[in-house]
Formats: structure tokens, sequence, C-alpha cells
């Protein structure tokens, strides 16, 4: 890969993570936050059910910033953009759509459909 597709991978991850870390303190100093008291039990439940989904958010952005550390991780080994499972080149195309990726498309469906017939 050119090192100037690299910089340009590096930079986006980067600012995604910026931006991903943000989210989370805004999340934590908004729960932390008194909400007062609800004396409606329906007032309640919507905003627990509301509380919920917000840290289920929360969750999945958690796991996003662990790939997109990894994601740098291998730009510093220059292992970025290469296939886990083949080896191969990854193509540009699909690290744009998806810049945390570990494999090529070609694995990646293959995985998949392995993952489908076995019901996981």
């Amino acid at each position: 890969m050119k090192k100037k597709d690299l910089a340009f991978f590096k930079d986006l991850l980067t600012k995604r993570m910026e931006d991903l870390l943000s989210q989370a303190d805004n999340t934590v100093s908004a729960m932390n936050t008194p909400k007062g008291n609800f004396p409606d039990p329906t007032d309640r439940a919507t905003y627990e059910a509301d509380r919920n989904f917000e840290l289920r958010i929360r969750d999945r952005e958690h796991k996003l910033i662990k790939k997109v550390k990894k994601a740098l991780d291998r730009i510093e080994n220059n292992t970025f953009g290469i296939c886990e499972k083949c080896g191969e080149d990854i193509s540009i195309k699909r690290l744009k759509a998806r810049p945390v990726t570990t494999q090529c498309i070609e694995c990646k469906t293959k995985e998949e459909v392995i993952e489908k017939a076995l019901g996981l």
C-alpha cells in the first residue's frame, strides 16, 4: 500500500477514534446528571428504556473503538490492508467502506457462508 493511502487511513481512523471517544464522554456526563423523580411509572419506564438503548449503542461503539485501535496498530506495523486469512491485499475500495476490516472480501464472504451454514 502506498504511503499516501496509509496516511489517508491513519487520518480517517484517528478522526473516527476522536469522535467515538467524544460521544462516550458525553454519554457518561449525561448519565451522571440526575434526571429527577418520575412519579408516573410509564415515564420512568420510558426513561429506563431510552437509557438502556443508549448503553447498547455505547457498547457497540466501545467494540468499534477496540477495532479502530487495532487498525491503527496495523498501520504502525505495516500490516494494514493485508488479509489475515489469505495474506493478499485488501482492496482500497473495501478499506474505504470498512477501514477496520481484517479480511479481503473473498475470505469474509467464505466466513459468512460457513457461519450461515452452521447457524451462527
